[in-house]
């Protein structure tokens, strides 16, 4: 597809940077000379530089005759101009990012009314994530498939686990749940070197379990909790939450868990930021102070919160904050990181699952193009990236019959370091053994390390 991006930001230089990697063609726009030179020498796109909500700019860029203009600016009313610009020069369609909350309590209006395809605010994004993962205390990610049948889940595997070095074939039916694990990431040592690196394991069923991996596993949500308590994971429902920071994901965040009669604690410094955080949430306990300060964080009863989520505004301080947490409580932790750079250094971190409202961006807005594609011939519904990217999950629809239907997966040639993981069937989750096939009109998931699948015929060799 031919795509236009206004704004070559951190969300914009990614979206430039993984649709490209896609195939698609890529032009982008930026008021920043600085800014359009740096993408042009590092990705494999074109460029312009001027105002993206003129016509001329926008008609030199090739909007007229794209398929999708995605504005991502730093400002919302720059972003629904260029999309209206847009809509008026090419009838493209369009993706606006809109932060502002008066702006977001109107996306009917944007949506209908003004015709934008798809309004995305990240801080709501990155809240409705946060809120998720606190719902599912043990899991350190958590993505969902087939309009929420069925969840794809990162986890911890406890060295003390009853499933220690079982084989992934046992797994099931010591579990009795309809479970798959469909990867693993294994820390190792280099034999090289002292470096600990991180290895990904699409499993057999020889595989061997082992304590300290990291396991992704397929289920429906309904049975998420028991199969924790099965694998040895604490569930025990989050009931008391701390947030350092009062921005907007704060906001948002304590909206969601009061709703869910959970106790919400938010510190934040800016006294006028409190008196509004106080009038739009009666039921939190709102504090203001600098949630740095090691005596702060103790007097309010730090040790005994259920989950801490740092919010500021400064991705060191976050760093800190959880840090401490860590030490001094049993939270879950989760941690606001803008500048990811260090994953690998992250990583080892123990500071819980890190959150990026613009990956979190990125990430919606991808799989808005990937649904795009439908029409272009692609049946991916749903694609998330994983494992630093070396791993995609996707959401195949199957709308006629192939080479791939109406025959049993066993006698399917698929390609290496790929996993049917689930088949849904008129609602039913079907977990895939060798006799079970893939028919028309099913939701076929699948994981694997093979990049570039866009049609479920792809898993062939």
């Amino acid at each position: 597809m031919k795509i236009v991006i206004v704004g070559c930001g951190k969300v914009g230089f990614a979206l430039a940077q993984q649709l490209s990697e896609e195939n698609h063609d890529i032009t982008i726009i930026d008021t920043n000379p600085e800014k359009v030179e740096r993408v042009l020498s590092e990705l494999d796109i074109q460029g312009v530089e001027g105002n993206g909500t003129t016509f001329v700019t926008q008609k030199e860029a090739g909007v007229d005759d794209c398929d999708l203009l995605i504005a991502v600016t730093g400002y919302d009313e720059v972003n629904l101009l260029c999309c209206l610009v847009a809509k008026r020069t090419g009838g493209c369609r369009t993706i606006a990012r809109v932060r502002n909350p008066e702006y977001n309590a109107e996306v009917q209006y944007l949506t209908g009314e003004m015709g934008i395809s798809m309004a995305i605010n990240p801080e709501l994004a990155c809240a409705q994530s946060i809120a998720g993962l606190i719902e599912v205390p043990g899991a350190l990610d958590l993505m969902s498939f087939a309009k929420g049948r069925v969840s794809l889940i990162k986890l911890p595997l406890p060295v003390d686990s009853p499933i220690h070095k079982m084989p992934v074939s046992e797994f099931a039916a010591k579990i009795k749940h309809n479970v798959l694990i469909c990867a693993l990431e294994r820390r190792k040592k280099e034999e090289s070197s002292e470096r600990t690196v991180s290895e990904v394991i699409i499993p057999s069923g020889n595989t061997e379990l082992q304590g300290g991996d990291n396991m992704y596993i397929i289920v429906p949500p309904k049975e998420i909790h028991d199969v924790l308590k099965a694998i040895g994971i604490k569930s025990k429902p989050i009931r008391s939450v701390m947030i350092t920071g009062g921005g907007m994901i704060a906001y948002y965040l304590a909206k969601y868990l009061v709703a869910d009669s959970v106790n919400v604690k938010i510190l934040e410094q800016d006294m006028e930021r409190c008196e509004f955080l106080s009038a739009e949430l009666p039921d939190c306990n709102v504090i203001h102070g600098n949630a740095s300060e090691r005596r702060l964080l103790l007097e309010e009863g730090i040790q005994e919160q259920e989950a801490f989520v740092a919010l500021t505004g400064l991705d060191e301080e976050n760093l800190v904050l959880s840090l401490f947490a860590n030490k001094v409580s049993e939270a879950k932790l989760v941690t606001k990181i803008n500048k990811v750079s260090f994953e690998e250094v992250i990583r080892e971190l123990p500071i819980g699952t890190v959150v990026s409202p613009q990956e979190i961006t990125a990430k919606s807005i991808l799989q808005y193009v990937r649904a795009m594609e439908n029409s272009f011939g692609s049946n991916v519904e749903t694609l998330y990236r994983m494992l630093d990217n070396k791993v995609e999950a996707l959401e195949f629809i199957i709308r006629q019959e192939s080479e791939v239907t109406d025959t049993p997966l066993m006698e399917l040639k698929l390609k290496p370091q790929l996993l049917i993981c689930a088949i849904v069937r008129r609602g039913k989750i079907i977990t895939p053994g060798g006799r079970d096939m893939i028919l028309n009109g099913d939701t076929v998931i699948v994981v694997t390390t093979n990049k570039g699948l866009r049609d479920i015929k792809d898993i062939l060799r």
